[in-house]
């Protein structure tokens, strides 16, 4: 692997757990609002984030790469109202793609057939969660006035149930 692929790879893990702590926050400003449904979605995809900065470690660890960690920045998010939290969450998600893409095209320019190949899983993990992320807005936008339909999405949003991604699954 050429050296900017690597420094591409390298920066991903940081900004993988970069995301892990926004969402956390995300996580503690619901769970003090109240709405343990929300905090309980959020806290399940700081999980996610942590396991992306996982499968981009293992990676460079399997082509004989030592990742290089680096300080994580703290979030400084300042969120209002429960819409606040989830304008971010699509916002950074589309960031999120826009990373990936572009360690693909470097990717592609440099030849690295391989770390294509790797790269697929997060471009179609990007899509689900840029759609979810969305969807969330959406039914914020359409339902989250109303008390009743809040305390449903809340519900809703609880029963989201963590599952290892299947690069991990092996691990």
């Amino acid at each position: 692997m050429d050296d900017k692929l690597y420094e591409l790879v390298n920066d991903q893990i940081n900004k993988e757990l970069y995301s892990a702590y926004l969402y956390l926050e995300m996580a503690d400003f619901y769970k003090d609002a109240g709405l343990d449904g929300f905090a309980s979605y959020f806290l399940i995809q700081a999980q996610e984030e942590r396991d992306h900065a996982m499968i981009f470690r293992k990676y460079l660890l399997e082509n004989d790469l030592i990742p290089q960690l680096k300080a994580i920045d703290a979030p400084a998010q300042t969120y209002k109202t429960y819409m606040d939290p989830l304008h971010v969450q699509y916002e950074h998600e589309q960031y999120v793609t826009s990373l990936i893409n572009d360690i693909y095209a470097a990717a592609l320019d440099a030849k690295d057939f391989r770390l294509q190949q790797f790269l697929k899983w997060f471009i179609d993990e990007q899509m689900e969660e840029e759609d979810n992320a969305r969807d969330m807005v959406t039914k914020m936008t359409l339902f989250g006035e109303d008390q009743h339909s809040l305390f449903e999405l809340d519900k809703e949003y609880g029963t989201r149930t963590y599952s290892v991604p299947s690069p991990l699954v092996a691990e």
